[in-house]
């Protein structure tokens, strides 16, 4: 959870022909998105599938969700749907993404919004992307989609990477990082501008003495915008244990805009980025309206490059 009573944290940053070896990058030092990225950009492996169709029986495609059938949050491992009034669905009302969206809808004094989560075995590199929608009503959120780090898929250990917000990983229990608007303590128009507000064993600690959320921005983005479908893709490279040589980066609607290395995202084998957590949270601290609407539509997570819906 971002801290509401501290300052942004701007970590300290040790740089080494532009990889982050310690602590995030908020002011972006680091970003070799169109300074030097090999990444690809444009169409990827999803021009192969017109409107998706298909798209799940790729080889590089560990699951896909268009929201086309079945019942909320069916093939999913949880959800979060409060009252069963928060999540629903809805008509995208653009070509390309079918006939049903999810809703997210937050009620501000009644709830914190909600989502879902589903579990997966990835590889070495997770590819996860979706489009998302906001309100044009909508304010800041707290949190929205992130991967999050565990030690396994049963039990106990699938629920590692979760919560402990404030306190820093170990490097063999959890990781998480997420992809998100942010609004600069209010001075970006809501919902802000995208970043990674991630948690890892080698995080810099805050003002206050705690570990909250480290983040990997673009200052010089342009503001997200409202009333829109926007492709979101991101991805998390895993480290050799121990070792700064993971990765993560985004991109919107096709275009690369952050890309990070360098990051020693764990110190053991068996911890990996086996959950997405699909999700609008908000709070009192950071949103005003009183109801946040949110869409969400064609989820795909893979093994490699993405890249937007192309139409029929």
């Amino acid at each position: 959870m971002r801290n509401p009573g501290v300052p942004l944290v701007i970590a300290s940053l040790l740089f080494s022909q532009a990889h982050v070896s310690a602590g995030g990058d908020a002011e972006g030092k680091a970003n070799l998105a169109g300074t030097g990225s090999a990444l690809p950009s444009g169409k990827g492996l999803a021009a192969r599938y017109p409107d998706d169709e298909g798209i799940a029986a790729d080889d590089a495609v560990i699951f896909a969700e268009g929201f086309e059938q079945g019942a909320i949050g069916e093939g999913w491992g949880e959800v979060n749907n409060p009252a069963g009034k928060v999540l629903s669905f809805a008509p995208p009302e653009v070509a390309g993404l079918g006939k049903r969206c999810l809703q997210v809808e937050a009620h501000l004094g009644q709830d914190t919004g909600g989502g879902l989560v589903r579990w997966f075995e990835p590889g070495n590199a997770v590819h996860v992307r979706f489009y998302t929608r906001f309100d044009p009503t909508c304010d800041y959120t707290h949190h929205y989609v992130g991967l999050k780090g565990n030690k396994g898929l049963q039990g106990a250990d699938k629920w590692s990477g979760f919560g402990q917000a404030g306190t820093k990983p170990e490097g063999d229990d959890r990781f998480t990082t997420r992809i998100e608007p942010w609004g600069n303590n209010g001075e970006w128009r809501p919902p802000g501008r995208w970043n990674f507000y991630s948690y890892w064993h080698e995080m810099e600690k805050g003002p206050d003495g705690k570990y909250w959320g480290n983040q990997f921005g673009v200052p010089a983005a342009p503001d997200i915008p409202r009333g829109q479908w926007i492709c979101v893709e991101f991805m998390l490279k895993h480290n050799n244990p121990g070792q700064p040589d993971g990765e993560q980066a985004f991109w919107i609607d096709g275009q690369l805009q952050g890309h990070w290395k360098g990051i020693n995202w764990r110190k053991a084998e068996n911890l990996k980025a086996n959950a997405l957590a699909l999700e609008s949270y908000v709070t009192e601290r950071w949103t005003k309206s009183p109801v946040n609407r949110v869409w969400f539509d064609n989820v795909v997570v893979a093994s490699a490059y993405i890249g937007p819906v192309v139409p029929k």
